[in-house]
């Protein structure tokens, strides 16, 4: 790994089980969506229905776990869900799930097939390395409303991923600002797998074998390293 990745103290006192795994990748071809890509997300949503058997995406255990912590660090996960649980609620719906980019679709796929939170950086526009904290509230997080730029601060005490500009991902991995995001212009990227337990970490470890087995199906020649776990 060229892009270094670190997990407080206070972060790791929280959440215990906390388990995550990424993948760095360089070569990337991005684009729109394909019938490709829309057709994992369709696969995906169908997986996790068979997974859940007719539960809530919140009954399941993993996802229990999660909201455990969010509530531990002061958000209400029902009305802030991890980015995993939020995909799903969409998966099972009407309108089913977004259609985003082709890697923004296939780290989704993943994310909703295993029901575990995936999120994608664009190496390229991260200052110095990513760090999960928890935030002073001084930090800027830098979003967008009504299509104009806002600066936003995160709750003291809540966990966030940052760079050494601000904070790239609030809530953990609850909304991921547009300034790291991967667009159609990216070309190196690190795709994020975090777990609590009681995922097991071989779970953790199929999903993102499965993640970069796609990516270097839909880019071709893409030069990957897979992290381990690290907990």
């Amino acid at each position: 790994m060229t892009l270094p990745l670190t997990v407080s103290d206070e972060v790791r006192a929280l959440a215990p089980g906390f388990t995550h795994l990424a993948i760095e990748a360089h070569g990337l071809v991005n684009g729109p969506s394909t019938d490709a890509s829309s057709a994992l997300l369709d696969d995906a949503a169908r997986r996790l229905a068979a997974r859940l058997d007719g539960r809530a995406p919140h009954e399941d255990p993993h996802m229990a776990a999660w909201r455990e912590v969010y509530t531990a660090f002061g958000s209400k996960p029902s009305r802030t869900r991890n980015s995993a649980e939020a995909l799903a609620k969409r998966a099972l719906s009407e309108g089913g799930l977004p259609r985003i980019n082709l890697l923004v679709d296939l780290y989704n796929a993943i994310s909703v097939a295993h029901l575990i939170p995936v999120g994608g950086e664009d190496v390229d526009r991260i200052e110095g390395g990513m760090h999960l904290v928890r935030a002073t509230g001084d930090e800027d997080f830098v979003t967008a409303a009504r299509g104009e730029e806002v600066v936003e601060h995160p709750d003291a005490g809540e966990v966030v991923w940052r760079d050494e500009t601000g904070v790239t991902c609030r809530r953990w991995n609850w909304r991921q600002g547009p300034r790291t995001r991967l667009t159609e212009d990216t070309v190196s990227g690190i795709f994020l797998l975090e777990s609590l337990a009681p995922m097991p970490v071989a779970d953790v470890e199929t999903a993102a074998a499965e993640l970069a087995e796609l990516l270097e199906k839909f880019s071709p020649g893409v030069q990957l390293v897979v992290g381990s776990p690290v907990t």
